[in-house]
């Protein structure tokens, strides 16, 4: 089995990279993955105000980048862990 990233875009899947020796024609199985990112606009936050927000927040980002504060990612199901 092989696993490679891709986007899916207008209908089609782009592979982050070739598959080394894989025949042709093959079958593949193809799982959507949940997006993280998150629509600004949806939540009334225009591109000034988010420049605005990543300026003030960046005092933080060294603590959030820490491994230990994964669990804070999906807290919700991670509280337990706590």
């Amino acid at each position: 089995m092989l696993s490679i990233e891709g986007i899916y875009q207008n209908g089609r899947v782009e592979l982050a990279e070739m598959p080394f020796k894989i025949s042709e024609p093959t079958h593949v199985i193809i799982t959507f993955l949940e997006s993280k990112m998150i629509n600004l606009q949806t939540r009334n936050i225009d591109k000034s105000h988010a420049t605005d927000l990543r300026t003030r927040l960046s005092t933080f980002a060294q603590d959030w980048e820490k491994p230990e504060m994964n669990i804070y990612d999906d807290y919700d199901a991670n509280k337990s862990n706590l």
